[in-house]
């Protein structure tokens, strides 16, 4: 697992074309070896694209860890938002722009270690995280989110019960104000506003 966190140019190149249906719509998605969930969208992420009120995302949207690129591209086609999209496997990176430009939406795609290279604000930072990469990066992510949202910004994530989703969920409540949005085979959509 831990080559999703890592540029490995040894790892073979394999790319093929998933044909997924998020809320009905039909979505072609390049994936490969070295990327997370490269047999197609995982239930946790399905399960927190099918969660979100769509008809909330507005304004600057941040898809944190976006791998190949479900999470951005859907937002992006979905809604009005400018979304931009950021991952530390350079693989992920080309694979989230090839598949912007194969479900013809316009995103910013760029590598940042965390939130390194981000500067700017967002009214929401939407993300399936990385649980496998230990609890303190986990946290950092989670928690310097915060300075990366506006005020009344919104940080919304999918946790499974058997990774933590209560303790993180204790854990978030000690810095934002957090709701679940919705619960789905042990997976838990958590959002965290900036309060």
């Amino acid at each position: 697992m831990k080559h999703y966190f890592q540029n490995d140019e040894t790892l073979k190149t394999e790319e093929k074309k998933k044909e997924v249906f998020i809320k009905d719509t039909k979505y072609v998605f390049k994936t490969d070896h070295g990327v997370f969930s490269k047999k197609g969208l995982d239930f946790g992420t399905r399960t927190l694209l099918e969660s979100i009120d769509l008809s909330m995302i507005k304004g600057d949207v941040l898809d944190f860890g976006c791998g190949y690129g479900p999470v951005g591209i859907f937002i992006k086609d979905k809604t009005s938002a400018k979304v931009d999209m950021i991952d530390v496997n350079e693989r992920a990176l080309k694979l989230a722009k090839d598949n912007a430009l194969l479900n013809d939406v316009s995103v910013n795609v760029f590598y940042s270690d965390c939130y390194e290279n981000v500067e700017c604000k967002y009214d929401f930072i939407i993300s399936n995280p990385p649980i496998r990469v230990g609890n303190e990066i986990l946290y950092k992510i989670l928690f310097d989110a915060k300075q990366h949202l506006k005020n009344n910004g919104s940080l919304i994530i999918v946790i499974n019960k058997n990774q933590g989703a209560k303790t993180i969920l204790n854990k978030l409540s000690e810095k934002y104000e957090v709701s679940v949005i919705n619960k789905n085979k042990g997976f838990y959509i958590i959002e965290a506003r900036n309060v």
